[in-house]
């Protein structure tokens, strides 16, 4: 598998969250190695163990896993001549009990995990050396019946001990006047008294050592003298004894080094096993059904970054189709729901289960090939589109009819005419190899391809047009749009500038000389070229309707005038259209021109005797005098039929869902409240 794309499609947090999850070094070794196989029954096999993993612990059950201290080492210098210490036996001891618990455990749990008990027959306890072991040394100590020569050595070096003892007591009385302090110490292996220095010449013996002051004088009494020689004498014979017997431990785990290796790697592999299903676990997964064709069908996927936040999504790709071309707006899910695809193709073929619903299906594919973000490199001299068309060619090259292929942002970072151009020719070529590609895009060209051509879908982000929240959900059958205007508004763009991109945008984005300053020069791109059609030769025909209140608007829509921002001057009619009389009565539903505001809002009462109307103006009822309104779109350009109910429009859903309850049945306590309105 490519490692730069498996890093662009996040696997390495996978990686990361199954090393936090391993409890062994030599676990956390085989979870930073592993990586997706292009081997079908590799991936089976992968997949079974991760899923009797998970089993176990849905099961309740503690698994007896080792978390293996210092056994990495010890086992690396078998075969060396080393002799290993007390410490490093009793640990050794300890790790063996591990491996045979986890041998009884796993022969409890066949029937829950035939697969991984397979694995627990190949372990050895060591039985003989672990008891010789135990025998020897307890809690890091040599035993004195380690053997019958250390028992009879340290017996002798305890009475040489305890008649120095009887001699230094007796020391204590009769140097009391000379002593700073009447108590036995050691310096060393030597015991001393501690005499001032003053009293030097009236204590007899080997000064080893005095006080920071120099005050006091640390001294060996020549009445024990003989007796220190003795006991030294003992404790080097101790030693011998002691590599001895050390020497001999460790030539016994020498000759175990085959089944002592077996089982630091079937441990290492159950804690790696263990920590997919923990993973898992963690994220409930479900496993996946796994083809040998490549297909992609994933069922309620929620990328594992997100977590419980994650909004599900279904995608299908290589089995109707093999190019899905996904729109819609910023912000609105398009390049989390191509990592996902790519990321659970890769935990599939990593045999780790899915954050999905049952039935998601996954095909083998020999490559899954990404290029998602900008790429910029300032080391590398690339920008956007560079890094962009390095990865292409790169794709490009490897890319078959077993690869899938996921490109964020088609024809992004280039002249849009000559990117899309070179995108359809891309998708173009993929097609004809087969390959299954997954693309977003904002372009109405590559929209327009994916729409004619054979086996290749239409898919959108699901986008609230009323809140402008995206949903998060993909929607396949049909291209979305990319709301960028309605967006910049909810992030508080100035109306103003709003107000112009939404005149340049019906004007074909093109500003003319007026609002430039000057006459645009024309470039050389320009020469030969028609001229395009001016603002007024693109405006509605005699009957027709703006862009900007095309459909019907929702509650609290905001309807601009093509020169609202900021502007004084009333709106202008709509071209070939008959100047309203005056004074116009205006009738619910009807778009009209608030003067004060300088905006649009549409009539939710018509005018009472005082010729105050009620306009609705972003989902607020406010209050104007007939003569501070003029009429913008009349109702029956806005809505279909005369019995279209304005509810929708005016009304809250919560309102219309209790006057449906209240005309079904009563309902204590039900009111629905219609706020007034005040200027």
């Amino acid at each position: 598998m490519n490692h730069a794309s498996m890093m662009r499609l996040d696997y390495s947090f996978i990686q990361q969250q199954l090393l936090d999850l391993a409890v062994s070094e030599p676990g956390r070794r085989l979870a930073e190695r592993h990586v997706p196989t292009a081997s079908l029954r590799q991936a089976e096999a992968w997949q079974e163990e991760t899923a009797e993993a998970d089993a176990l612990l849905r099961a309740g059950s503690s698994v007896p896993l080792s978390a293996m201290e210092g056994i990495g080492s010890f086992l690396a210098l078998l075969g060396k001549g080393r002799i290993y210490d007390e410490k490093e036996l009793s640990g050794l001891s300890s790790w063996l009990g591990s491996i045979a618990q986890m041998k009884r455990y796993m022969a409890a749990k066949r029937e829950l995990a035939p697969r991984l008990s397979g694995y627990a027959d190949s372990m050895r306890d060591c039985p003989v050396l672990k008891e010789e072991i135990d025998r020897c040394i307890r809690g890091g100590w040599l035993l004195d019946h380690a053997s019958p020569e250390l028992s009879r050595i340290r017996r002798s070096a305890q009475v040489a001990e305890d008649r120095i003892r009887r001699k230094l007591d007796a020391a204590l009385v009769k140097y009391k006047s000379s002593l700073q302090d009447a108590i036995v110490s050691r310096r060393g292996d030597r015991f001393v008294l501690s005499v001032r220095r003053d009293q030097r010449r009236l204590v007899p013996g080997t000064v080893w050592d005095e006080s920071a002051s120099g005050q006091t004088l640390f001294i060996e009494p020549s009445d024990v003298a003989d007796l220190q020689a003795e006991l030294a004498m003992w404790k080097q014979e101790e030693e011998r004894e002691r590599t001895r017997i050390l020497s001999v431990l460790s030539s016994m785990a020498e000759s175990h080094a085959e089944p002592l290796t077996v089982n630091l790697e079937a441990m290492a592999l159950f804690d790696f096993i263990l920590a997919r299903g923990k993973l898992s676990r963690s994220y409930d997964g479900t496993r996946p059904r796994l083809r040998s064709e490549p297909i992609v069908r994933l069922r309620g996927g929620r990328h594992p970054k997100l977590g419980a936040q994650a909004v599900p999504i279904d995608a299908e790709l290589g089995g109707g189709w093999d190019q899905l071309c996904i729109t819609g707006p910023n912000t609105g899910g398009k390049t989390l729901a191509l990592k996902t695809i790519g990321l659970f193709a890769l935990m599939a073929q990593a045999g780790l289960l899915l954050p999905a619903e049952e039935g998601s299906e996954f095909g083998r594919f020999d490559d899954i090939l990404a290029d998602v973000g900008d790429g910029q490199s300032i080391e590398q001299s690339l920008s956007t589109f560079s890094s962009h068309l390095a990865i292409l060619a790169e794709i490009l090259a490897a890319a078959g009819s077993s690869t899938l292929v996921l490109l964020d942002e088609l024809a992004a970072g280039t002249d849009p005419e000559e990117g899309i151009a070179l995108s359809v020719a891309v998708l173009e070529e993929l097609g004809a190899r087969g390959t299954k590609v997954a693309v977003t895009t904002h372009f109405n060209e590559i929209k327009a391809y994916a729409s004619r051509t054979p086996r290749c879908m239409n898919a959108r982000m699901a986008f609230d047009a009323e809140t402008l929240r995206p949903l998060y959900r993909l929607e396949p059958g049909e291209a979305g749009d990319s709301y960028a205007l309605s967006i910049a508004r909810r992030y508080g763009l100035p109306e103003s500038l709003l107000a112009r991109a939404e005149e340049l945008k019906r004007g074909g984005a093109r500003p003319d000389a007026a609002a430039s300053g000057g006459e645009r020069p024309q470039s050389q791109a320009d020469n030969g070229r028609k001229p395009s059609a001016s603002r007024e030769e693109r405006r509605p025909e005699r009957g027709g309707q703006p862009d900007a209140v095309q459909g019907t608007p929702a509650a609290g829509s905001d309807l601009h005038a093509p020169k609202a921002g900021g502007n004084a001057r009333e709106p202008e009619p709509l071209r070939g259209s008959k100047p309203a009389p005056k004074p116009k009565e205006f009738t619910v539903g009807d778009c009209v021109w608030i003067h004060p505001l300088k905006r649009t809002g549409i009539v939710y009462r018509e005018a009472d005797a005082r010729g105050e109307v009620v306009v609705q103006v972003k989902q607020e009822k406010r209050t104007f005098n007939r003569k501070r309104l003029s009429l913008y779109i009349g109702r029956d350009s806005l809505y279909p039929g005369a019995d279209y109910d304005m509810d929708i429009v005016f009304d809250s859903k919560e309102n219309r869902k209790a006057r449906h309850r209240m005309s079904r049945k009563h309902v204590p306590g039900l009111q629905i409240e219609t706020p007034g309105g005040d200027e």
